[in-house]
């Protein structure tokens, strides 16, 4: 049963150029109603499903700092209502913006138990900031950073980007100088992807969204690993580093194909075998929670071939690879006689390697990593 839960805030007082998430301008918008209804769904999960004690909690958005503090307070009351959470939860992260956090908001997450941030820096870049639809500038990064620690806050996180519209090697090799100084525990990069509903979509099929090369992004992935790799952060996954002890407990729930609750508008969730989404518009989401407590509009009973592709495609994101021993024990089939085909013209392609118990990419498997993924899609 799920030892984890995300709950999504689709609030935000501005919306970034790229962002293709269930999101909305936090005014005129009924907050309190939302959060209210976050509380109906979250009873309804505690009392329809027998749950191992949760582990690892996420909020993200849209912007959960977009609410006020005592807003916070009443969400993180709900989550400890209907849920045990005090002596298993390991990690509880909230996504904040540079900036856009209080000294009051901060003191409510803590007091409520939460232990980790993640920060929505990008770039340090103030034109490219500007570029890609971000209000704060770099000089809130690190006053946003100093107030957390001062918080009490010791384990952060920073999301960065790369292969942004006129961004060039030397300007994310500037930001990855100005990241690795606020000596933080964690980074999450990711390369821009342009998405259909989005600014820059718009902007790209006008012929008006100057970005780099797939050479230049490259680069800027190479360039990417080995600084991390100089400064003391080991990778993980395909897109996160960490210090030691610092990985993300809750991102691996997903890597490790794992069950959780999806709470909110919007948000997706993995229980009993059935994947499932729930209502994206807010009113709508509220209005279906407080007539029958549930708000899924779509639910996916998984095969179990489609639980062994995603087995395999979500764990090759990690460094470490697929455990064929844990591959055997869920599934009761050999991962090697399975996949056979498919690994051999991988390994043969210098994409993944065998080595013992772990089936994990190459290096240059880590460049070509969705490519990889596709050759399990369908088992043969």
């Amino acid at each position: 049963m799920p030892t984890a839960i995300y709950v999504h805030i689709p609030f935000c007082e501005h919306i970034c150029h790229y962002c293709d998430f269930n999101k909305v301008f936090l005014q005129g918008q009924p907050v309190d109603e939302y959060i209210q209804a976050i509380d109906n769904e979250l009873e309804a999960a505690a009392d329809n499903y027998f749950t191992a004690p949760i582990e690892t909690i996420y909020i993200g958005g849209g912007t959960p700092t977009a609410l006020s503090a005592k807003q916070l307070e009443k969400l993180l009351f709900s989550l400890h209502n209907h849920f045990s959470l005090t002596k298993d939860l390991k990690e509880w992260t909230v996504e904040v913006n540079p900036g856009g956090v209080t000294d009051d908001q901060l003191y409510v997450l803590r007091e409520f138990g939460v232990n980790r941030l993640s920060i929505g820096v990008q770039t340090f870049d103030p034109n490219l900031l500007k570029q890609i639809g971000r209000t704060h500038q770099p000089q809130d990064i690190y006053r946003t950073i100093d107030l957390a620690r001062q918080k009490g806050f010791d384990n952060i996180t920073v999301d960065l980007m790369f292969g942004l519209p006129k961004q060039t090697i030397q300007s994310f090799e500037d930001t990855l100088k100005d990241a690795f100084s606020l000596e933080i525990e964690h980074f999450s990069a990711y390369s821009l992807k342009v998405e259909e509903k989005t600014v820059f979509y718009n902007l790209l099929r006008k012929g008006k969204l100057p970005l780099p090369t797939e050479d230049e992004e490259a680069v800027m992935y190479e360039r990417l690993i080995e600084q991390m790799n100089k400064h003391g952060y080991y990778q993980y996954e395909i897109s996160n580093f960490a210090k030691r002890g610092y990985e993300s407990k809750h991102n691996l729930i997903y890597w490790n194909n794992e069950e959780y609750f999806g709470i909110g508008a919007g948000a997706h969730g993995y229980i009993n075998g059935v994947r499932y989404a729930n209502i994206g518009p807010v009113q709508k989401y509220i209005q279906s929670i407080n007539d029958t407590k549930k708000a899924r509009i779509e639910a996916h009973q998984l095969t179990q071939n489609e639980k062994m592709e995603e087995e395999m495609f979500m764990g090759l994101r990690k460094l470490e690879g697929v455990s064929q021993r844990r591959f055997y024990e869920r599934f009761g089939v050999n991962l090697m006689d399975l996949y056979h085909k498919q690994i051999e013209d991988l390994i043969q392609s210098q994409l993944i390697e065998v080595d013992n118990d772990k089936v994990r990419l190459t290096r240059k498997g880590v460049f070509l990593a969705n490519e990889v993924f596709e050759q399990f899609l369908v088992v043969e």
